[in-house]
C-alpha cells in the first residue's frame, strides 16, 4: 500500500486523478536504507492490426503499480517497510525531470542511507570524482 499526504492509497480513485502520468516515490526498507525512483501508472501496449488493416493498434491500460516494488533488485516485498509517493507528475517528461530532480535534492549516491547505484544512467555512485 502506498501514502500520499498522510492517506493510504490502494487506487486510482483514492488519489482523484484524471489525465496523470504516474510519480515518483520513496521506499524504505527495514534496515533504514532508501529507495528513490518513479513508476508510471499507465502501460502502453502495441497489439497486431485487425484483419484487413495495416496499422497497428495501441491500447492503454492501468500498469500493475499499487503492488510494485522497485526496479531494483535489492528491494523485495519482504523488506519493505514504507512506500510513500513524493509528486504526482502530468507527463513522461516530468516523471523523469521530478525522479532527477529528487534523488539529486535527497543526494542518493553520496548518501549510504540510499541504495540507488545511478541517476539517469549517467552518473553512478563511487564515479563522482
Amino acid at each position: 500500500m502506498w501514502m500520499y499526504n498522510n492517506k493510504e492509497i490502494r487506487n486510482l480513485e483514492d488519489l482523484n486523478i484524471e489525465k496523470e502520468e504516474g510519480f515518483v516515490y520513496l521506499i524504505t526498507l527495514i534496515d533504514g536504507k532508501k529507495y528513490i525512483g518513479k513508476k508510471s501508472f499507465w502501460n502502453r501496449v502495441k497489439l497486431p492490426p485487425l484483419k484487413g488493416k495495416k496499422r497497428k493498434r495501441k491500447v492503454v491500460k492501468e500498469s500493475k503499480w499499487v503492488d510494485y516494488t522497485s526496479s531494483s533488485s535489492l528491494i523485495t516485498v519482504n523488506n519493505i517497510t514504507k512506500k510513500e509517493i513524493l509528486e504526482v507528475c502530468d507527463s513522461k517528461r516530468e516523471l523523469t525531470y521530478k525522479e532527477i530532480k529528487f534523488q539529486f535534492a535527497y543526494n542518493v549516491l553520496e548518501d549510504d542511507d540510499f541504495i540507488n547505484k545511478n541517476i539517469f544512467g549517467k552518473f553512478f555512485k563511487g564515479n563522482l570524482s
